[in-house]
């Protein structure tokens, strides 16, 4: 198992971040995909057709985010936290993702900064 954290920087406010993040048609917009989400802590959410999923544990509105993404069968949770702190250029994005399965390990980093992330980025440009 490993961790990853890194920190973004998008040209929006973080109040609009956390909507482009928790908002299933703000979601689409950023994605091209229909995504299952609520801001509700419990609820379950999939994104990207279901390639990402998992269980919403609990959410600061405009500042943290925080996940339980499924990998099938693991011994520890895999969980992801997602906080925005405002920033002059827009918002610094502080990303932790914790227990990563080694095997998808590269994956799933090259997934935030190619998939998840850049497609952010470019949505608000």
């Amino acid at each position: 198992m490993k961790d990853f954290k890194k920190y973004y920087l998008l040209p929006a406010p973080p109040e609009e971040v956390y909507v482009a993040l928790t908002n299933p048609a703000t979601i689409k917009l950023w994605t091209g995909e229909e995504a299952v989400m609520s801001t509700e802590p419990g609820s379950e959410f999939s994104l990207w057709e279901g390639s990402i999923e998992g269980q919403n544990l609990s959410f600061e509105e405009g500042k943290k985010i925080e996940q339980l993404w499924y990998f099938g069968e693991q011994e520890e949770d895999s969980i992801v936290t997602i906080k925005l702190h405002p920033h002059k250029q827009g918002t610094s994005v502080e990303l932790r993702h914790t227990n990563i399965p080694d095997e998808v390990y590269e994956e799933m980093v090259d997934g935030w900064n190619n998939n998840y992330f850049r497609s952010l980025y470019e949505f608000y440009e």
